[in-house]
Parts: structure tokens; sequence; C-alpha cells
């Protein structure tokens, strides 16, 4: 793979770089009108923005600025502006754009990149399009209302003319900036692309093995590294037999990296650079290392869980909402419910380890070359840790084989950046399976203590959750206190936290060096099953339907108000909208399962997006698990982008969930992770996949909102509901693989 960016790529984007500060804040006319210097600097070009680029022979260039992880975005946000644009997909060349403040955000994280996008990129579009159509009127000497647009031609409807937009390039460049109040936007009715199947703009590289990935860098001159870390997490390196490894065949360089900041960054361990990736792996099997191992030594899953239980007995450290009197609605409920759930820490286990190629020069620059999702926060932890000013790093976004908020981290690349200072040379940093699985930002392990309390008919009254969580302790405005890991901080508004009159939710963090991330849909993704697996328990109990149970907890109000500054209103409409959706699709209510086959149903509200599922499964006798079925309905908006790419989101988060559910754990052990490898860290295999999947989007006159991670959360209660139904077993610990589904 060469350098990702040509010398002609180089131009276009210092000459429309200014057009990103319309991502930033200044108005589209002045934008526009700084650009259109720049075009003509270009020749006969249009670079209207930092975004586009029309040529005379009609080809459109767009940059693509998010990181590509395999959520479809290179493809989605360019269609956005094609759209608008009114240009033939075909003619369309799709650049994945560098790091580049004047594309403004350009991180992949959340679920956000489409809609903090959607507008702007539409009237970046819509904007071109009425200058190519202020062009053609004057060449015409026409009125530019007679003209419309259609496939990368401006056509004036009187006459039966029609000019390309190739050939309105150069006239165009020249034209002032149009108001913001003159140009209309397209009827959604009208769209020709959005809302079609489009298949990915790398599809055909990636199936027939071309070199698109972080790990298919290559650069002249370069490298191969290894990193070797202490195996608990925190330590450090001693000593290590650094003149044996040296001398090994193709061995360039071995020395030791103190580290610095958190165990989140820039972690201690033992460099080894080589002339090929074989000959660094094979060296670093030679590595003999003393370890100061530090006090996560100590650490055990054992052990949490016997700090967890004892927690449980006393009040929480803090409390994230109390409503109501909730031991005197417990006490005088008509039945109470007790259970306990708790998960593991699980990896990320994206296909592609972590990896990053660096280059630091002479000169003092860095050049970088990194899957990422967060390039911004790695250009900014590069300049934090190693003093090099943000304007001599430049930094090429490379599409990631899979991320699911691992690559929000920037370990990897501040790892690599190390190594390059030392030895001045190109080097491509790649992590072994067994780096990415033991040395993870890990989805935090949790355990939760329910109680719940329903009346003589069946409505749940109470509602108390104790949360015990992990924690790291860190420094933060002189003070050493304890952070909860991504996803591990519960919040008072949680479903049904706002709607019962009696909620007590508490919290417990417990102390722990034991390095955690954001994984895909941080909270929600457990949240959701212990939360609407512990309803089910209450609808049971009280002898309800499980999804009118659902219905009369939702209530009567159209919009429940957040609380708090960062709570969000909660669309009780979008919701039941949804939930109806799902369950009329898979025909609840309707079916007679005989023993051993039932129906679960869930819902759950995630990075703006409403998702309900509806799971029929099958249990053998002997406890073999079959999802025969499963239904969605989501709803994330007035507008889907890309639909086959969407219906990939619900598809794979759908699968993901699955995998999550049934197989993935950690043990900790000594301080160590025990598993090692994808034969003992078990993910879902091609028999074990949902016989069917049903996607049904649900349209709203609601802000287009993004996929990548709402669809997740509500698989694994919905499975877990349905083993109920099925089996009257309930799954109250994960992975699924620890409890016994056997019945008679």
């Amino acid at each position: 793979m060469s350098a990702p960016l040509s010398p002609s790529r180089r131009g276009f984007l210092r000459n429309g770089a200014i057009g990103g500060a319309f991502l930033l804040g200044m108005s589209a006319e002045g934008v526009l009108a700084a650009a259109t210097g720049a075009a003509g600097a270009a020749g006969a070009d249009f670079v209207p923005n930092a975004f586009i680029r029309i040529a005379r022979d009609g080809r459109v260039t767009l940059i693509s600025k998010q990181p590509e992880i395999g959520q479809g975005i290179k493809t989605s946000l360019p269609m956005i502006i094609a759209e608008e644009l009114d240009v033939d997909w075909k003619d369309v060349r799709i650049v994945q754009g560098d790091l580049n403040p004047a594309y403004g955000s350009q991180g992949a994280g959340g679920s956000t990149s489409t809609p903090t996008n959607y507008n702007d990129f539409r009237r970046l579009g819509a904007t071109v399009r009425a200058m190519l159509v202020q062009a053609a009127a004057q060449a015409w000497k026409v009125p530019a209302a007679e003209c419309g647009t259609g496939g990368g031609f401006v056509l004036h409807g009187p006459s039966r003319r029609r000019l390309g937009y190739g050939a309105l390039a150069e006239a165009a460049s020249k034209l002032a900036v149009p108001a913001a109040e003159a140009v209309v936007l397209k009827d959604p009715a009208s769209f020709k692309l959005l809302g079609k199947r489009i298949g990915g703009v790398d599809n055909a590289a990636i199936v027939s093995g071309k070199p698109l990935f972080g790990i298919d860098v290559q650069v002249p001159g370069m490298l191969y590294a290894v990193y070797a870390k202490c195996p608990v997490f925190g330590g450090k390196a001693v000593r290590a037999n650094l003149d044996a490894i040296k001398a090994m065949p193709g061995v360039k360089d071995a020395f030791i990296v103190e580290g610095a900041g958190t165990l989140n960054n820039l972690r201690p361990g033992v460099a080894i650079v080589a002339t090929s990736t074989w000959n660094a792996i094979r060296a670093r099997r030679a590595l003999e290392v003393e370890w100061d191992e530090g006090p996560g030594a100590g650490h055990s899953w054992a052990d949490f869980t016997v700090q967890a239980k004892a927690a449980s007995a006393r009040p929480g450290t803090s409390t994230m909402r109390k409503d109501g009197d909730v031991a005197a609605a417990l006490k005088g409920a008509a039945k109470t419910v007790e259970a306990a759930y708790s998960y593991p820490f699980i990896s990320h286990a994206s296909m592609e380890p972590q990896n990053c190629t660096a280059w630091a020069r002479d000169d003092g620059t860095l050049e970088l070359w990194a899957p990422t999702q967060n390039p911004g926060a790695g250009q900014a932890l590069v300049t934090s840790l190693f003093n090099i000013p943000k304007e001599k790093i430049t930094l090429h976004i490379i599409r990631s084989g899979g991320g699911f908020g691992r690559r929000l981290s920037s370990d990897f690349i501040v790892e690599a950046t190390a190594i390059a200072l030392k030895v001045k040379a190109p080097v491509k940093l790649t992590w072994t399976r067994e780096d990415d699985l033991q040395h993870d930002h890990f989805r935090p392990g949790g355990f939760h203590f329910l109680r719940g309390g329903i009346d003589a008919q069946g409505k749940a009254v109470a509602w108390q959750n104790h949360f015990v969580t992990f924690a790291n302790r860190v420094e933060r405005e002189g003070q050493s206190v304890l952070q909860p890991g991504s996803g591990g901080n519960l919040s008072g508004d949680e479903f049904p936290g706002r709607w019962l009159p009696n909620v007590q939710l508490e919290q417990t963090a417990l102390e722990c060096r034991v390095p955690m991330g954001p994984w895909r849909a941080p909270g929600s993704c457990v949240f959701a099953w212990v939360f609407h697996s512990f309803i089910d328990e209450l609808a049971h109990a009280g002898g309800r339907d499980p999804l009118e149970f659902r219905l009369e907890l939702l209530g009567d109000k159209s919009v429940v108000p957040g609380t708090g500054e960062r709570g969000q209103p909660y669309s009780v409409e979008r919701m039941k909208s949804v939930l109806m959706t799902a369950a009329d699709k898979a025909g609840w209510g309707k079916k007679k399962f005989p023993r051993g086959q039932g129906q679960g149903i869930a819902f759950h509200f995630s990075h703006r997006g409403y998702v309900a599922q509806v799971a029929e499964v099958t249990v053998s006798r002997d406890g073999k698990l079959k999802v025969d079925r499963v239904v969605v309905a989501t709803d994330i908006g007035a507008q889907i982008v890309n639909l086959s790419g969407a219906e990939n989101q619900v598809e794979g988060s759908v699968i993901d969930g699955l995998s999550t559910l049934m197989f993935p754990e950690l043990n900790i052990e000594a301080g160590r992770i025990v598993q090692s490898n994808f034969h003992d860290y078990g993910l879902l295999r091609m028999p074990d996949a949902p016989g069917k999947i049903e996607v049904h989007f649900v349209k709203s006159d609601y802000p287009v909102t993004g996929l990548g991670e709402p669809a997740l959360p509500p698989l694994a209660p919905a499975v877990c509901n349905a083993i109920f139904a099925a089996t009257g077993k309930r799954v109250r610990e994960l992975p699924l693989s620890k409890t016994d589904l056997s019945w008679t």
C-alpha cells in the first residue's frame, strides 16, 4: 500500500481546505466565497469548499471526513452531498480525508456522525447546485428559476437545453455565493439517492483483498515493531535481555519505554524493532523481562465478586435518583421481586488488531497512518506527551478493520510515536491478537442488585437498584478521585427511573487498575439487558402480558422530560410506535408455542434511537439454544440515508448483541487476563446466528440520527425473556454459556 496522500490530492486539500470553516461556524456564503479564489488557482475545476471538487469532465470528487470503521460512513455522508448536488452517483469519487481542522469534528463514535453532519452536508450540496444553475442561466441568458438539475446536468425545460456540471465548472467558480435564504433544499419526496440501497465504496476492494487497512500500510524504508507490556495492568519493566534480543537476525533495536500518563495512554513496555513483523514477533518470543507488577497484581474476578456482594449490603456511595419512598412502597406491595444480575469484563475483539505507522523526521515533523476512530484526540495526546506541536503532525486516517469504541483510545498511536522518535525511521507497530485481547480498554464488568414491587393489580409501584461498578483512580483538579469506566455510570434517567413514583438508584465503585473504555453503546449495552430482563420478571410476577406491562409502564405522556443538565427528553410516543410495530410484525400474542419455544420482547432508547425487538427461540431439552427469528423495529428519524448500510447496521447489531450475550468472558487472576486468543475467548459462529432477522424502519418527523449503536442493547433482554418463556429459567449472569438451560 502506498502512502495514502498523493501529490495531486495534497494540492486539492490545500486548495479546498478553507471550505471546512462552514462546519466550524462560518456562514455558507463566507465559506464558498473564500473558496472561489482557491478554485481559480486550480484552473477550470470548481472547488467551492473543502468537500467538493467538480472537474471539467464532470467527475465529482467528495471528501469523506469521518473515519470508516465498517459502519459505512465513507459511503453515506458523501451520499448526502451528492443528493443535494443532484449528481449521478456513478460519476462520484470518494476520497478519505486526513485529519484537518478545515473539516470540523472528525471522530466516529456515539452514533453521532450522521446527525452532526446531515443538515450541513445538505446545505453544502444545495449551495453548489444553486451556483451551477446560476452559471448555466447566465450562459443561456434565462432566469435561473426556469432551470432545474439532474444527473450532473443543469436543464432548461422551455428550450430543452442542458449543460454538464464539468462544462459549467469554470464559470461557477467566478460567481458570488448565493444568500442562504436563496438556496432551496430538495423536498425529500424527490430524493433519488437517499433511502436507496447503495453498496459501500470500498466493497470491491475489500472482497478482492486490496490493501485498505492500517495493517496494510507500506512506506519506503519502513521498519516493523512490536511492544511488550506487563501482563499486570500498571506494571513496568525493570530490566530485560535487550543485548540478546538485539543480536537476533533481523532485529534493528530493542529498548525499554518508561511510559507516561494513565492506564489508557502510553503504558510502560519493551519495544522491539526489526526488518519484518515476523522477525519482531520471533524476537519477542525470546524476550525475558523482569516486571514490577505493582498493586494491580492483587486483582481477581473472584475477589471483585466478593467485594460487590459485600457492597450490596450497604448503602451505595452515590445516589443517582431518589423519588418517593421505596422502602414503604416495597413493604406495601402485593408482591416483591429480588434479583442479582452480573456481567464480566469483555474485549472489543475487532478483527484488525491495533496498529499504527509513524515517521518522526529530523525536522521535527511527525507523520502518522492510523486506523483510528478519534484522530483529533490521538493528535492531541501525541502533542501532550511528546511536546510536538499539532501543526507539525500529519495524521492520515486509514480504514479500520472494526472498532466498536476501541479505536476511540489512542494508546497504539502514542506507542508507535514513542518508538519512531527513538528509531528515527518510519515504523509500523503491530499488536498481536494476544496483545489486543489482554491489553484492551475493556467494557467494564458490573453487578446489579435489584428489588421491585407490584400491587394487587400487577402494576409496578417500586424499583430499587444498587449498581456496583468499577473505577480507576485518577488525578482531577489536584485531587485523587475514582472515575468509573466508560459506560460504568448509572444515569438517574434510565428507564423506568422517570416513570415510577418510587425509585431509588444507587451506585458503588470498586477501585481497580483495569483499563476501561467505551464499548459499542456504552452503558446501554448492559443496562438494557439488566433493566428489561427485570421488567420482564415483574410482569410475570404480576401475571401480566409482557407487552401490555411495558406499554402501561411507558404511560400516556407524549414526552417525558429529562432531569439534570444532561438529561435527554424521552419520546414515549416514538417508543410505543416501535414497540407496537415489532410486536405486530412478530405476531405477538397470536402464536402458541410448545414447551421449549418462546417469544421475548424488549426495547431501549440509546444514542438518540428508539428500538424494540422480539426474539423467538428454541431451547432443546439438553439446553442448546437456537435463536429462530429476531424482529427489529427502529425509529431514527425522518430519513434513512443509505438503506443498505442501515440494514447492515441493524443486522450487525443483532449478531454482535447475540454474540456478546452468549460467549465472551474475560477472567482476571493475579491481575492478569486469563484468556489470550479466540480459542478461549468465544465469539458467535455462523451455526449460532439467528435463523432470520427482520428489520423495520419507522419513519417519524424528527431529526435524522445514527444507527451504529441503538439496535444492539435490546437484543440480549429480548432473547433472555424468550428463554424464560420457553423454559421458565431466568438468565441473570453473562455470558449465557454459564447458565444451564436444560429443562424437562
